[in-house]
């Protein structure tokens, strides 16, 4: 197997290769999850002998992923004691202009990701936004892709603010012994924000003027009708099946009210009772075949409304998230509403109802649903979340004397690390341990915030990269950047990131950052050059996907709120893409110029 070469490259480089396409085919086309498919690629290098145990198991110790596990911990103190909400509350106000507007919204966003997970930042400000842009009668769709990419570019402003910088940061550690100060991207960061709200402004008639998706379910009264059954009914004693009303022309049986008591979902053996009001929802006008065929009667009152059913069921707003299973499916046709005790209502897409039976809808990524269900029923289940996102779930904190304990705790993390007086790491786990003692979170909601998914994908990503940088299609990559781009250090940093923030657009920011760091490394390394600013222009590179909504998980939040088309993102973000990088690469060259070895 060492004697086999082609084009330079041994057969452990290209089952290497091949590994890593097919990950990447695999996350593009399928829904399997992202973290089982990083794990599996792994686990195939191991078996294929390209990765000894050591080396395939090593991400997993890796100390930048044990930071960002601890750093999950902090902001859990952060958001129990309402910090955020703080920031919300007292920021955002009342602008008189659109481009104030931004300004005002974009930058607390970036300072809050520089420090923060940026998809907790925007989830908390997404709601809030939408509720500011009614107030100042502009367009949500104006506001929320400005917020994702505020989120993503305050993100890059210091390590901690976004995986890829902590990952890059601590390869940089591991090849040369120095350690990067966790504001080393601080300046760079900074000014490419700043270049990037001044972008936004500029080109604010390329963000789309698209109609809220919720706007289609002010009025339930178009999609809902109330029907009552009378004592001499003749399907009295049936089953809903029985009488065939699970399955109605043009709608959905989605609640049933024997006297005082709310029936939803309706299941299919329920018996009917004569002063039974059912609730249909869909198509009103077959629907209303109903009250004829089965001798039904109008309802002496309709208490069918956004804000409340009955004192046991609600009406919420929720949307197709990117990796949901339901997508290209119908409800219909699933036992979706019977395992989360949900009933779907409604479906709109691109801010329009979608005028058929909401059961039969195909949806798609970005679908908003109406559903009714438990107003205590917890939406943010690990399942279910991952199906949809319910943007009015979270649980409002109460602003105390916590907050500003955890703001010191925070701000001392930060300042010890910053000042070298100890590892981040060290700073990281006394902040979180501080969290713990001063209550501002217990113990249970700081497991619960670990994301697990998100630090099996980081390891794995580790791993990826040594496998790049072992099997030596780093190095083989570097030696074809410079055949054709000379050996000017500028065009070999500007080829590397303009290929870096590309890629970033159809993979995770980890990954890129992981796979694109040997490459970056090795190719300063041939040029002769401190690999030192290569590395910060990447940091930026890998976080600059502005281009489509599956390049940051912060535009697909974004996505079904605003009721965005995938090539809203396009319009705008190519361009975002080419300004960022330009601005990249003038800052990093002016604040770290370049160094021989």
């Amino acid at each position: 197997m060492d004697a086999f070469e082609l084009l330079g490259l041994g057969i452990y480089a290209w089952i290497t290769i091949a590994t890593v396409l097919t990950m990447f085919s695999v996350l593009l086309f399928t829904k399997l999850r992202t973290d089982l498919v990083f794990l599996g690629a792994i686990a195939f290098l191991y078996v294929t002998g390209v990765m000894s145990a050591e080396e395939a198991f090593s991400g997993f110790s890796n100390k930048s992923v044990i930071v960002v596990g601890v750093l999950f911990v902090v902001v859990a103190g952060l958001t129990q004691t309402g910090v955020l909400r703080w920031i919300v509350k007292n920021i955002l106000r009342q602008p008189k202009t659109y481009n104030r507007a931004i300004i005002r919204l974009m930058l607390p966003v970036a300072v809050l990701s520089s420090f923060l997970s940026n998809t907790t930042v925007v989830t908390l400000f997404v709601n809030v936004v939408k509720m500011w842009s009614k107030k100042l009668n502009i367009s949500p769709s104006k506001l929320l892709i400005p917020l994702s990419y505020a989120s993503g570019m305050g993100g890059v402003c210091t390590l901690i603010g976004t995986p890829p910088n902590l990952i890059i940061s601590g390869l940089y550690t591991d090849n040369t012994g120095q350690t990067m100060n966790v504001l080393a991207t601080t300046i760079p960061g900074l000014f490419c924000l700043f270049i990037g709200i001044l972008s936004i402004i500029a080109m604010r008639r390329l963000l789309p003027n698209r109609q809220a998706p919720e706007s289609a379910f002010e009025t339930t009264g178009e999609y809902t009708v109330e029907l009552s059954v009378p004592s001499d009914n003749p399907h009295i004693g049936k089953t809903i099946t029985g009488a065939g009303l699970n399955e109605v022309r043009g709608g959905t049986l989605i609640e049933m009210i024997h006297f005082d008591e709310v029936i939803s979902p309706v299941p299919d053996d329920e018996p009917i009772m004569g002063g039974d009001r059912l609730i249909f929802a869909g198509q009103i006008e077959e629907i209303l075949d109903i009250k004829e065929k089965f001798q039904f009667v109008n309802a002496d009152h309709h208490v069918f409304s956004m804000s409340e059913v009955s004192k046991d069921r609600q009406l919420r707003t929720a949307y197709v998230t990117f990796e949901s299973s339901l997508i290209n499916k119908t409800i219909g046709h699933s036992t979706f509403e019977r395992d989360n005790n949900l009933t779907l209502v409604a479906v709109a897409r691109n801010g329009k109802r979608v005028e058929e039976a909401p059961r039969d809808v195909v949806l798609r990524a970005g679908d908003t649903l109406l559903l009714e269900c438990p107003p205590r029923m917890n939406l943010d289940t690990n399942a279910l979340s991952k199906e949809l996102h319910f943007f009015d779930s979270e649980v409002s904190q109460n602003i105390g004397s916590k907050t500003l304990v955890s703001t010191i705790i925070m701000i001392a993390m930060v300042a010890l690390s910053a000042l070298n007086i100890m590892p981040l790491l060290q700073s990281a786990l006394l902040a979180a341990a501080a969290m713990l003692i001063f209550r501002c979170c217990n113990a249970d909601q700081a497991m619960k915030a670990i994301n697990w998914d998100i630090l099996m994908v980081f390891a794995a990503s580790l791993v990826l990269g040594l496998a790049i940088q072992k099997t030596g299609i780093a190095e083989r990559m570097a030696y074809g950047i410079l055949d054709v781009c000379g050996t000017n250090p500028i065009v070999v940093m500007v080829a590397i990131c303009f290929v870096g923030t590309f890629t970033t657009e159809f993979i995770s920011n980890t990954a890129a950052g992981a796979m694109f760091f040997p490459i970056m490394y090795e190719a300063a390394e041939k040029l002769g050059y401190e690999p030192f600013p290569f590395l910060i222009a990447l940091m930026i590179s890998v976080s600059s996907s502005f281009a489509t909504p599956i390049g940051s998980p912060t535009h697909m939040l974004v996505y079904g709120p605003g009721g965005y088309r995938f090539s809203d993102f396009m319009r705008i973000g190519l361009l975002m893409n080419i300004i960022i990088l330009a601005a990249n690469i003038f800052i990093v060259n002016l604040i770290y110029p370049l160094t021989t070895l």
